[in-house]
């Protein structure tokens, strides 16, 4: 499994991601992750739906709760061949707790704290504090990566109109 360094930062200091970078054009590797029911996810689950990926480190955090919170708002005038994921590694029960409490339901939290294998397969697990590197990603309804945005400090939030507007544009 490869490993890179130099494309993310925490704080200014260089990070190293672990995984094969994931690109526009690529077809996204399938997933199991947990959902906050205690389900298990894969991409088959939502299968003829555009789906715009949101990768964070922890919904602990105040950028993670901030950029969630948004997406969730937009999520309303996506329609419903749109799709909003949220991914972290936070435990599930956590990430319905945090839901409930930001009032955030028109997003899907899903989490990789099992196996890791999401964080690796898409090349995201950092490998200095085991969280998944801030990114977006927005997946035709074949899985095709359409957009990708890797934050490059993972303090900062992305860039929401360009996710946002790339996912509009496959449906």
């Amino acid at each position: 499994m490869s490993e890179r360094t130099g494309l993310v930062t925490l704080k200014g200091n260089p990070i190293t991601l672990v995984g094969d970078e994931l690109k526009a054009g690529d077809k996204a590797p399938d997933f199991q992750l947990t959902g906050t029911d205690m389900s298990s996810k894969s991409l088959s689950d939502y299968e003829g739906k555009v789906k715009l990926v949101v990768v964070v480190p922890s919904l602990d955090t105040s950028v993670c709760d901030t950029e969630v919170r948004k997406f969730n708002e937009h999520a309303t005038s996506l329609g419903d061949d749109i799709i909003v994921l949220t991914v972290s590694m936070d435990l599930p029960p956590a990430q319905k707790r945090w839901c409930g409490a930001a009032g955030v339901d028109r997003v899907e939290c899903l989490s990789d704290y099992k196996d890791h294998s999401f964080g690796k397969a898409w090349g995201l697990r950092i490998k200095e504090i085991g969280f998944l590197a801030r990114s977006i990603f927005v997946l035709d309804k074949d899985n095709t990566v359409r957009y990708m945005e890797l934050v490059p400090e993972i303090g900062q939030e992305p860039d929401y109109d360009a996710a946002l507007a790339a996912a509009k544009q496959l449906v």
